[in-house]
């Protein structure tokens, strides 16, 4: 089916409208286990809506006022942020950094000096006391598990690109080079050499990548946050193309697995496990971003382009965007875990797609 620059858009403003609801609406079971589970004891409060799944969400919503320059873009930002500064922070974990993803771009576009010493503050945490693993990997701390010695695929989206853009803004290249690190670290331990496709954990207590699964979400922040990592700051030629290929290796793996209508499974190699929006919306997302950067094959193009339909299919009339896992720990010990994961619209699912059809549009003469 043909779909006109007109049809994306119309898509993209659904999504927008929508998002603010999905933003702001409570997640009582996070809210729920915060009360017993909370790692530092502060006001949980802060943490109702500050936590990753905002901050996907809002650099959605970055990344349309960059491409528009539309002031509603902005000022959501601006009023999540003044809201957000008026109850305070949470603590700090790789969660609840993903936020300033977002707040960096806007402090550095808007010139505010009071979002920016939040962000410097924040930063320097990173590099200097973010609790570590074995070989200094950023540990995969929560808001309520500590997650001891164990590196995650979801940290290298939800913190390492938020370092890596303040290296680039406050041109500290030790920033910079500690994403770096973090980048070819996480590759080292969670990579699979026979396919590809990542693992969502590794442990160094336990030495094993738990269940060993091969999870959609996880997967497609790696496929958007190398070329989201690749535009943001120069990479030694070296490390630039060892990051490249890494990241081709997992399209053409994720190529062979997507279903003929468009969508990938929430387990990538499990055909029993239910597709799933979010992951189909950031490797669709991932791949045409890549293609931005010279390292995408036509092919892939067109197959990332098939997802276009089904993710229309799964958006209700008010731009909610179906058929999204939600929040997904780790799977310890069987892949059937993930399968159990409850579908529910939760504002990454809106952010990816509004990120994966402000991409479609620019191949609208390819469809």
């Amino acid at each position: 089916m043909k779909y006109t620059a007109a049809d994306i858009d119309r898509y993209i403003d659904l999504y927008l409208n929508s998002f603010e609801k999905v933003l702001y609406e409570e997640d009582s079971q996070f809210m729920e286990g915060m009360k017993t589970r909370s790692l530092a004891g502060d006001d949980i409060r802060r943490y109702q809506f500050w936590e990753w799944t905002q901050g996907v969400g809002l650099y959605g919503v970055w990344k349309l006022y960059k491409e528009t320059k539309d002031e509603r873009y902005m000022n959501i930002l601006t009023s999540y942020y003044e809201r957000q500064l008026k109850i305070g922070l949470p603590s700090k974990n790789v969660n609840t950094v993903t936020p300033l993803l977002a707040m960096s771009f806007v402090a550095e576009e808007t010139d505010n000096e009071r979002y920016m010493e939040v962000c410097r503050e924040w930063a320097a945490w990173i590099y200097a006391d973010f609790p570590r693993t074995k070989e200094g990997g950023l540990q995969h701390i929560t808001s309520d598990t500590l997650n001891e010695g164990e590196l995650w695929d979801d940290t290298l989206f939800m913190t390492v690109l938020f370092l890596a853009n303040m290296g680039r803004i406050l041109g500290e290249k030790k920033y910079q080079d500690e994403a770096e690190y973090q980048f070819l670290l996480h590759i080292k331990y969670l990579t699979d050499r026979k396919t590809g496709l990542w693992y969502h954990g590794w442990s160094f207590k336990e030495k094993s990548h738990f269940a060993a699964a091969f999870w959609g979400r996880g997967n497609c922040w790696i496929t958007a946050a190398i070329p989201e990592f690749l535009d943001l700051c120069p990479c030694s030629p070296s490390v630039e193309k060892f990051l490249k290929e890494t990241w081709k290796r997992q399209a053409e793996a994720l190529i062979q697995y997507q279903e003929p209508t468009g969508m990938w499974h929430t387990l990538i190699d499990d055909k029993t496990s239910y597709v799933e929006s979010s992951a189909t919306c950031g490797f669709a997302y991932g791949i045409l971003k890549g293609a931005e950067l010279g390292l995408a094959e036509t092919d892939w193009v067109e197959a990332a382009l098939k997802a276009l339909e089904p993710i229309m299919e799964y958006t209700d009339e008010t731009g909610v965007v179906n058929q999204v896992s939600y929040g997904t720990p780790m799977g310890h010990e069987t892949k059937d875990f993930y399968k159990e994961i409850e579908l529910k619209p939760m504002p990454y699912g809106q952010a990816l797609a509004m990120l994966f059809f402000m991409e479609c549009r620019k191949h609208i003469s390819d469809f």
